[in-house]
């Protein structure tokens, strides 16, 4: 009887799974009258005010004010969520809050249209790409389809010019305050996410190209995967204790995490970090420098290129590794009130079962989220254990560190490169930051829904600042010796602001 029950229970939530597909997917083709796409717009900005505990860091209330306003002026006609996305989401981008975006409304696809994908190779995913100016070029090929060269830049896609699509899309990006570097990278990574949400999960497309001055035209296809693609994909799935520690990641077989020693007397380390992630990290770190310490390593060399951030409580634990004395990373992180960390949206996106947990767990996460909350000087604070005094761990590192940042080293990247910096604990090379010297707003979020065109809007509840002295810049984190990295660089691979830190201490070795 209990064996008939819960598959009764499991086809009534797969049931109501393919009816919520199919009516999301119908509301995206409905227009949304002008009046209740300005009271979608009057929600998001009350909503904004209500949650975001630094608004107008960057941009002065008249001034945000004005762009509301105006925008509500310009809508005089129905539109599609995804129309309506396209009109908002510039706006949003104007307050200059990374973390800030509207989540781009697209069609779901259901449990059998993604079995069906799993089946496929991916179409554009198997390129990698560099954006510059309003242009689009690849610099991977990762299965040599059709022979397509690194360097090859992609005019149109399906004869639509691809500079239009990026000055499309470069509107919807913002960095932390004025930065400068972090457009670009972020738009080469996401460029295809918005064009599908656009266009669809199509199987064919058609790309006009150029290559050293040459004009070919490519026929993209999402190719079914072989018997031997699909057993890789099998085995990448397996968590040996390796893919756990450093942190594998199956889309791109690669790893989060990397260590090794750059020379043969082993006196150069080298940590690579993509994503602070946060996953056995603790384990990651306490035997990486157990080696270090053990090789009596002179140097180490951070890289945290292209990390967008992550786990708060990562970068904090790497910290005490490389402080010899106690150390606080954060200032206390402030929220707008002390109902705050309730606006959360603890029941969002539970299935039945869930629910009914969250449901018996919810007093807990009630008194634990109002306990972590406290007011001082008339401002309100939510308590974490990074605003705290950590001690140096026994393995830390007292040689000297140099940390790789560029353009896409973001959120808790920022966080960290920033407190290094200011306390003058590393040399920092390469290009600024992508996040804001003197923090952002993100910790976690409360998830907002647009009543009418029923867009997702994720607001950053805390502020998450340093514990430095604040520079006032309202940009990245500046390095302590710029070198840039061309497309050139890439396609020959070579490596110039690895490059400058080999030199440097090749230097100190051999003066």
């Amino acid at each position: 009887m209990r064996l008939r029950n819960y598959f009764i229970l499991v086809l009534i939530v797969s049931l109501c799974s393919c009816v919520s597909v199919k009516k999301h997917n119908e509301q995206q083709k409905v227009c949304i009258s002008p009046e209740k796409l300005k009271e979608d717009v009057d929600f998001a900005y009350s909503k904004l005010k209500e949650t975001h505990p630094n608004l107008y860091w960057y941009i002065t209330k008249e001034t945000l004010d004005f762009k509301f306003d105006s925008l509500k002026q310009t809508l005089q006609e129905p539109l599609t969520p995804l129309q309506f996305y396209f009109k908002l989401q510039p706006v949003i981008a104007e307050i200059r809050e990374g973390h800030l975006s509207l989540r781009i409304p697209s069609k779901r696809i259901s449990k059998k249209e993604i079995k069906t994908l799993e089946g496929k190779k991916g179409m554009f995913s198997r390129f990698e790409y560099y954006v510059k100016d309003n242009r689009l070029f690849i610099i991977k090929n990762k299965d040599s389809i059709q022979n397509i060269k690194p360097g090859t830049e992609i005019l149109s896609i399906d004869k639509v010019l691809v500079s239009e699509y990026i000055k499309r899309y470069k509107k919807l990006i913002s960095s932390d305050g004025f930065n400068t570097t972090f457009q670009p990278y972020f738009l080469k990574d996401v460029f295809f996410n918005y064009y599908v949400a656009e266009k669809g999960y199509e199987d064919r497309a058609t790309l006009e190209t150029v290559y050293h001055g040459e004009k070919r035209t490519y026929e993209l296809t999402r190719e079914s995967k072989s018997d031997e693609d699909l057993r890789k994909d099998k085995e990448n799935k397996k968590r040996t204790q390796e893919k756990k520690v450093n942190d594998y990641v199956a889309f791109s077989n690669s790893y989060n995490r990397n260590f090794k020693f750059l020379d043969q007397d082993s006196s150069i380390a080298y940590i690579q970090v993509k994503s602070f992630s946060g996953v056995f990290s603790s384990k990651f770190y306490k035997e990486t420098f157990r080696k270090i310490k053990k090789a009596d390593a002179k140097y180490l060399i951070i890289d945290i290129r292209n990390n967008y951030g992550g786990s708060l409580e990562e970068i904090n634990n790497l910290y005490s590794y490389l402080s010899s004395e106690p150390y606080t990373l954060i200032k206390p992180s402030q929220v707008i009130s002390k109902s705050s960390p309730l606006k959360t949206n603890y029941f969002r996106k539970s299935g039945f079962l869930q629910y009914a947990f969250k449901t018996l767990m919810y007093p807990a996460f009630f008194f634990g989220q109002t306990f972590s909350t406290y007011e001082k000087d008339g401002k309100f604070y939510y308590k974490t254990k990074a605003d705290k005094v950590s001690k140096p761990k026994n393995d830390v590192f007292k040689g000297k560190v140099f940390v790789l940042i560029n353009g896409s080293s973001f959120s808790a990247s920022s966080i960290l490169t920033s407190k290094l910096k200011n306390d003058k604990k590393a040399v920092l090379v390469g290009e600024e930051t992508g996040g804001a010297n003197d923090g952002t707003v993100a910790g976690f979020y409360s998830y907002q829904t647009l009543p009418h065109s029923k867009i997702d809007l994720p607001i950053g509840v805390l502020l998450v600042q340093p514990n430095i002295t604040f520079t006032d810049t309202q940009k990245g984190v500046v390095p302590d010796v710029k070198v840039s990295e061309t497309m050139e660089d890439i396609l020959e691979k070579k490596d110039p602001q690895l490059d400058w830190i080999m030199t440097e201490i090749d230097k100190e070795k051999h003066p």
